[in-house]
């Protein structure tokens, strides 16, 4: 028997517990990973509440992300005892996923876990790190430089913004953190924010154009933070967009895009191909202190995600949060 968090839809309405199942309720799959930690994202916390439609089967296992140890595998790339972790590519919403103690999945979503981490510091990285990098990369291929001027990144205070905070700070740009949590300028500049900007300032209707501000930026906001920013960029300046947790709505006009020359890069962390992965986990193993990790990470069992959860989505957690299986 093993434990997992299972969300079920039936009679009884939407529901998410803890229960012991049978490895035979594992999913087809030619890879089986004995999970050692996994985390509590957004995403997560939304498939758990219910206040998102983010699960598409039921009965579902959450979790976007996982970290462990094959224990089977019938996939030529894996055998016994390598360590792996897997970021998106639909687990927790269409495939069981990493907030259970077993975990069956296809070897062409897993990627080798690099040596510099550890699984639970895999996890404190998690889908939000991982996403960051991608960020990261997405601003280097346009040609951004720490000489280019300010990067703006969004949702500071939340996993992709502290650990995209923390990697530019690292490579050498000046940061501007934006936050709607003001209790959480020392955290911010700790992690290497030069200025701290409120997220209210950017959260109300703006002119086509703004005073250009800003060469990059990394947004996990969308809606009218989005075009706030879009708004107060530099000429070429490169905005790179990867949540929507302001709204879907993009309420902006062509001027920054057509006048500044500013392009706007989306980011998808779920179905990015394994190729930019790999690449993006070594550069985070090159380019990411693990100690920065430990101030940006909170640890709890996985009988404490279902509370985390709603926490998570009403603000009262920062950083990242890593769940032990």
């Amino acid at each position: 028997m093993f434990r997992a968090i299972v969300i079920d839809k039936d009679a009884n309405g939407y529901h998410a517990g803890l229960r012991a199942l049978e490895p035979v309720r594992l999913p087809d799959g030619d890879v089986t990973v004995r999970v050692e930690y996994s985390s509590l994202n957004y995403k997560d916390a939304l498939a758990i509440t219910g206040r998102a439609p983010v699960v598409r089967n039921f009965p579902m296992v959450p979790g976007i992300d996982l970290a462990g140890v094959v224990t089977e595998s019938d996939h030529p790339d894996y055998r016994p005892g390598d360590r792996v972790v897997l970021n998106g590519y639909g687990i927790g919403e269409s495939h069981w996923g990493g907030l259970s103690q077993l975990a069956r999945v296809r070897g062409d979503w897993l990627v080798p876990l690099p040596r510099a981490f550890s699984t639970r510091q895999a996890m404190a990285i998690g889908t939000a790190g991982y996403t960051a990098m991608l960020c990261v990369l997405a601003l280097e291929r346009q040609g951004l430089t720490p000489g280019s001027g300010d990067v703006v990144v969004t949702g500071a205070s939340g996993g992709v913004g502290g650990v995209a905070v923390a990697l530019l700070t690292r490579l050498g740009y000046r940061v501007v953190a934006v936050t709607g949590r003001p209790e959480e300028d020392a955290y911010l500049r700790g992690l290497g924010a030069r200025d701290i900007l409120d997220r209210a300032s950017l959260s109300h209707p703006c002119r086509p154009l703004e005073k250009a501000r800003w060469a990059g930026a990394v947004d996990v906001a969308g809606g009218q933070v989005l075009a706030s920013i879009c708004a107060g960029m530099q000429y070429r300046g490169v905005v790179t967009a990867c949540g929507l947790a302001g709204g879907m709505a993009f309420p902006t006009t062509v001027a920054p895009f057509i006048l500044r020359g500013v392009t706007l890069v989306g980011i998808d962390s779920v179905m990015c191909p394994r190729p930019d992965r790999i690449a993006a986990w070594r550069r985070l193993a090159q380019d990411l202190d693990p100690a920065e990790l430990e101030t940006m990470t909170q640890d709890i069992a996985l009988s404490d995600a279902i509370p985390a959860a709603t926490d998570l989505l009403e603000g009262r957690i920062r950083g990242r949060v890593v769940v032990a299986l």
